[in-house]
């Protein structure tokens, strides 16, 4: 999720564009250019890249055949060396894995084997870990400096010195999709003025149903430090309900239950229980089913064309209560996790393309980290959070690189990537779909994006979204590539290291 090299392309989109290409150069074949890349070593110089065709829509190397997940499976399936249909691991082999996660991974964080009783020193290292005061400038939503006392004032609301010495660990669940922040604060602040996409307080967001431990509350008592299996930060008290050990454990528990496989499906609207209407509930969600009478309305209406999820709702002292949701049988939803194929991963990625990038899980979307996280999950494989703890997680198989750029290494690991393997460079990171003429092709959730134009100059194409490109013509910088700045490739199916 951290992405200094997005700020770059963000930045690097405002300059002056290489002239439109004529319509004679637009029409060339991309397959037959990419060709002429793919025959060319991958160390040569980045100019290169400029050999590839800008289509009149901008973004290199993309032509409308290539936003279809269609062409991509095809592809698949016409190769005899790869099918589209292959169970790359099944249910025991994501079982066992997800447990070496939980085991090996120190960003992960197994709730239920954290004691009942917190002590102080934990509380507050958790606190610390995360909430450190900005030391350079931030600037608020509408291009103003944020004063030292706005900060000071963020500071004091952690309400450090109120730990104390022990305290019951504290449960609950989530009962909307709700912001991870780093600061008890809804306040947006960011790292240049006007540039507001990226706010340097927010870190994720949780959904519904997710459980939580409780370790902390804000100064002003509108916030809740806690930790979630996959993070640790503030979440909004009104977005948690709490309850027992044993309510939020049997909850999570729960069968049967249904997987959202759409990239964001909503309950029906209620007006009889505002509390689980229009919900919006994320690709990769578990949520179990209720007990109800077939021939009963659920909240004012007939269910026999939904499905009755059982939803956690918050009481007005804040405790756990449970209620019925219509989930619609249009929605894209399954009884159970999807096989983890080629086939898959394509189509769950596919079903993102376009929306808007979302940094830390904002404007209701995601970012690179969140995307891959939920296109993966939807399998019922875990991934860390951010991009740093996914490119290195001992649960995976990985090929890690120094931090020197370039390298032979890293052009033989780009030469045997497939469907499904995760390309990292610095706070970014890709998903493989396939190849056009041994070039390979991600998808991905980037607010940047640059390549090199036909005079060396960077061209921004400001993607700002789920988006479909080449790999080898993307660039880093004026004179890197995204393949000479490669940390890792991980090859989620490819079980770890003990």
């Amino acid at each position: 999720m951290r992405l200094p090299l997005l700020q770059l392309n963000r930045a690097t989109s405002d300059r002056a564009q290489s002239p439109v290409p004529t319509l004679a150069a637009a029409s060339l074949s991309t397959a037959a250019l990419l060709l002429a890349l793919a025959g060319a070593p991958l160390h040569a110089r980045p100019h290169a890249a400029a050999s590839v065709p800008v289509p009149m829509h901008g973004v290199i190397g993309v032509e409308q055949q290539h936003l279809t997940p269609r062409f991509w499976i095809d592809r698949l399936e016409q190769s005899s060396s790869e099918r589209a249909d292959r169970v790359l691991l099944d249910r025991a082999g994501i079982a066992a894995q997800n447990d070496r996660l939980q085991r090996l991974d120190g960003s992960m964080y197994d709730l239920r084997a954290i004691p009942a009783e917190l002590d102080q020193a934990r509380v507050r290292g958790w606190i610390q870990a995360l909430s450190k005061r900005p030391t350079a400038e931030r600037w608020d939503v509408d291009g103003v400096p944020v004063p030292a006392a706005t900060l000071d004032a963020m500071v004091d609301n952690l309400a450090l010195d109120a730990i104390p010495q022990t305290r019951p660990t504290g449960y609950g669940l989530v009962v909307r999709r709700a912001a991870l922040r780093s600061f008890p604060t809804a306040q947006r602040m960011f790292s240049r003025r006007g540039e507001t996409d990226i706010d340097r307080l927010q870190e994720s967001a949780l959904f519904p149903g997710t459980p939580v431990l409780v370790a902390h509350e804000s100064a002003d008592g509108n916030w809740l430090f806690v930790l979630s299996p996959r993070y640790a930060a503030w979440i909004e008290r009104a977005h948690v309900a709490t309850g027992s050990r044993e309510e939020v454990f049997g909850y999570v528990d729960q069968v049967p239950y249904r997987i959202i496989t759409g990239a964001t499906e909503r309950t029906v609207f209620t007006r009889e229980e505002p509390r689980v209407s229009q919900l919006q509930l994320e690709m990769g969600v578990r949520v179990p089913l209720a007990e109800v009478a077939p021939d009963r309305p659920v909240n004012g209406q007939h269910p026999y064309s939904s499905h009755v999820l059982q939803l956690p709702v918050r009481e007005p002292d804040g405790s756990l209560a449970f209620s019925p949701a219509l989930l619609p049988r249009r929605a894209d939803s399954a009884a159970d996790y999807l096989p983890l194929t080629p086939a898959n991963l394509i189509g769950q990625g596919f079903k993102f393309l376009g929306e808007r990038y979302g940094w830390g899980h904002a404007y209701g979307a995601r970012d690179c980290s969140g995307f891959v996280s939920e296109v993966y999950r939807s399998m019922g494989v875990q991934l860390p959070r951010n991009t740093s703890d996914q490119a290195v997680s001992p649960a995976f198989d990985h090929t890690r690189f120094g931090d020197a750029p370039g390298g032979a290494a890293r052009e033989a690991a780009v030469a045997e990537l497939q469907v499904g393997d995760l390309v990292y460079i610095p706070g970014h990171v890709m998903m493989v779909i396939g190849h056009v003429d041994g070039a390979p092709y991600v998808i991905h959730d980037t607010n940047g994006g640059n390549y090199l134009g036909a005079d060396g100059s960077l061209v921004g194409m400001a993607l700002n979204g789920v988006a479909v490109t080449p790999l080898l013509p993307m660039m880093f910088n004026e004179r890197e590539r995204y393949v000479d700045r490669v940390t890792s490739v991980v090859r989620v199916h490819g079980g770890g290291r003990e």
